[in-house]
């Protein structure tokens, strides 16, 4: 079972990518739990995770989130697949930042 923390200013805009992502890793068959958490909470949200993922928004701070992560790989969601919701594209990029 795989962590995603996806991380925006209020953990609402990732939402709607969150439920995207969920339901393209069902049905690639990949067990995963997917949450969304404002970046304010990095450190007590994304401790346990496998990785975060931030809206590109917020993407300013992947320095902080690494800092208060230690360990765990971070990213920032691609602009388009962002702007388009698309899951499948945001989980392939999860996977590439776990390294499966």
């Amino acid at each position: 079972m795989k962590k995603i923390v996806l991380m925006c200013a209020g953990g609402m805009s990732t939402s709607i990518i969150m439920k995207n992502i969920k339901r393209a890793a069902e049905e690639e068959g990949l067990e995963c739990e997917v949450v969304a958490r404002a970046i304010a909470d990095a450190a007590d949200a994304g401790r346990d995770a496998d990785v975060i993922l931030l809206g590109p928004q917020v993407g300013y701070a992947i320095d902080d989130v690494r800092a208060s992560c230690p360990g765990v790989p971070v990213d920032v969601i691609e602009m388009i697949a962002y702007g388009m919701m698309d899951g499948k594209k945001a989980l392939a990029q999860a996977k590439v930042a776990m390294g499966i």
